[in-house]
């Protein structure tokens, strides 16, 4: 992972790569209690990883990041994930209409890849795992917490999915997948584990240089050409509302199994209308998308 691989190449350099308390907490962004030595344990041991999720700061400079290893990459502004084959998007608002998650919902459920900012040091991921199970347990859900590729994943049976959560550590980010689909079809050997797993290897992370507090959501930026078809989607749905233009009934299709029911979004080309954000208080189901 790229936060113990810098830490290799700048062991020699404290002050580059491991910061004093007080310089981490004026930035925001440190973590002064964390001892890496906790931090090796059964789940945190990296087995079967070969790729990524990349630093683009780590990559050949001036390379297309669009350009992925098997695909197109789709460009979120601080993610660029890779597009399943006949995947589709979801777009996720919040209240003042701006874009807060992109989901991509596979025929076997939905995949959520989003990048937060972190400490310089490894370690968010296994705290952010203990208390998204910690979230879950206490919503009913049941919960085990399995070895992946990069280490620890959170897996919680809920009544609306199956709901999994991988996480990997980098050099001032971690990203986190949350998978999301039918009772059984989550297991670490499903078809939907697998793509979720390809997706976060081959996906790019650009952190910025931007002081954020830990945890905190890294932007989402959407493609022009879907902020244009979402701005029109929007356009449509208030003239709707306000009865200017008669509202057609949406075909019924089936959707795959999700956290609270959400419904399959269309293709890229025609994507849903802009669903509202959750609220920023809530429980760990309730706040599949952050």
């Amino acid at each position: 992972m790229f936060g113990r691989r810098k830490k290799n190449e700048a062991e020699d350099d404290r002050s580059g790569f491991f910061e004093d308390a007080e310089t981490d907490a004026a930035a925001g962004d440190g973590d002064a209690d964390y001892e890496e030595a906790d931090y090796e344990d059964d789940y945190d041991a990296v087995t079967e990883v070969d790729g990524g999720p990349y630093d683009a700061d780590d990559l050949e400079s001036g390379a297309d990041l669009t350009v992925g290893e098997v695909g197109t990459r789709l460009d979120l502004g601080s993610v660029l994930v890779p597009m399943p084959q006949g995947a589709q998007l979801q777009v996720e608002m919040a209240p003042d209409g701006s874009p807060q998650a992109v989901h991509l919902v596979t025929q076997h459920g939905r995949i959520t890849v989003a990048a937060y900012a972190a400490p310089k040091s490894p370690g968010q991921w296994r705290e952010v795992a203990g208390d998204l199970a910690e979230s879950l347990r206490n919503d009913n859900a049941t919960v085990s917490v399995e070895s992946g590729p990069w280490g620890r994943e959170v897996f919680a049976v809920t009544p609306n999915a199956d709901l999994r959560f991988i996480g990997v550590d980098g050099y001032r980010w971690m990203v986190r997948c949350v998978v999301a689909g039918p009772s059984g079809g989550n297991t670490a050997d499903s078809e939907l584990v697998a793509t979720a797993r390809a997706i976060l290897r081959d996906t790019v992370v650009k952190r910025g240089n931007e002081p954020n507090p830990v945890r905190t959501p890294l932007p989402v930026v959407l493609p022009e050409a879907l902020a244009q078809q979402l701005a029109a989607a929007h356009q449509q749905q208030l003239a709707q509302q306000q009865g200017a233009v008669p509202q057609q009934p949406a075909p019924q299709q089936p959707a795959p199994a999700g956290p609270q029911g959400e419904q399959q979004a269309p293709p890229a080309e025609a994507p849903a209308q802009p669903q509202q954000r959750r609220g920023e208080s809530g429980s760990a189901m309730q706040q599949l998308g952050r």
